[in-house]
């Protein structure tokens, strides 16, 4: 008599893989909670000091080649929370202003991630336009704000060259090729060419600062707008800047006492960092520096209250 075997086939329990598959997502959710729960957030700080574009025919001021590959390494830090920008300058190169303002802006906008500015001495002109950059700005009360106006300067030497009994020859294809040729006087037109820049360069300030600033902006175009600088407080009245603050109280305020603040800076040579030189001849570094004090002397001359 042929006797069969029964075969007992397991079901697999469904409730079961689903109940382990829940767990293990809920273990992935409270772990990642934890994380965040206890991570510090982080601020990425960047200093953008000293005068816009070009100082001297020596050295480079502060420029969008100069500053770029720090503004990207910040938006580029790990769990970053924001970034505060220190503001230090009384302007320069409305081209170079633009090109970092700009840059700011949009890394901000792909990382979404907010923006603060904090001026220190002045943010004066393309200062100021850097500092719009951020969502925010604050300042000291002495702080100088402002300046939202062009401005072009020289030097007219045809009187001396008369008196000297100096002949001036120049020999140009097109018409406008010379205007502004400090040895020959000034004419109407070469003047309305030069206005007429400025006028372009003006409008495009105004734009940009009323596209930054909005509703916050409390005062007239005539006022806002006609060149003027202020001191802290005035410029919080007018909305140029959002309140008087420094950048630690504020990330304190802000993000609390457990935060991680991560200083970008950018490259220097050895020789620079050492002995803040950047040629190797000493003696070319040496009046190099000097013209450059000088210049900067002029230059920030202008917003200097001491």
């Amino acid at each position: 008599m042929n006797s069969s075997k029964s075969t007992s086939v397991v079901q697999p329990d469904c409730s079961s893989l689903l109940n382990r598959s829940a767990m293990k997502k809920l273990e992935q959710l409270f772990g990642w909670l934890f994380c965040l729960k206890n991570s510090k957030p982080v601020i990425a700080v960047i200093r953008l000091s000293g005068v816009i574009g070009k100082v001297s025919n020596y050295r480079s001021g502060l420029c969008f080649e100069g500053v770029n590959e720090q503004i990207e390494k910040a938006f580029k830090i790990k769990g970053l929370s924001a970034v505060c920008l220190i503001i230090n300058s009384p302007g320069g190169s409305p081209v170079q202003s633009e090109l970092i303002a700009t840059r700011i802006i949009k890394l901000a906008k792909e990382k979404e991630t907010p923006v603060y500015s904090f001026v220190e001495d002045v943010a004066a002109s393309g200062g100021y336009w850097l500092a719009c950059a951020g969502d925010e700005i604050y300042a000291s009360k002495s702080s100088i704000i402002g300046s939202i106006g062009v401005v072009s300067s020289g030097f007219g030497f045809h009187h001396a060259l008369n008196k000297l009994g100096v002949e001036r020859r120049i020999y140009a294809e097109g018409k406008n090729k010379s205007i502004l040729d400090p040895f020959q006087p000034a004419s109407e037109e070469d003047v309305n060419i030069i206005k007429n820049i400025q006028k372009q360069i003006h409008l495009n300030f105004i734009e940009y600062v009323k596209n930054r600033r909005g509703s916050r902006l409390s005062q007239t175009d005539e006022i806002l707008f006609n060149g003027e600088f202020w001191a802290g407080r005035s410029a919080t009245d007018f909305g140029l800047i959002d309140g008087i603050n420094d950048m630690y109280s504020f990330i304190k305020q802000k993000f609390g006492e457990q935060v991680k603040i991560v200083y970008v800076a950018s490259k220097q040579s050895w020789l620079k960092k050492k002995f803040g030189i950047a040629n190797k001849n000493l003696t070319d570094d040496l009046v190099n520096n000097i013209v450059d004090c000088l210049e900067h002397r002029i230059i920030n001359s202008k917003f200097n209250f001491e």
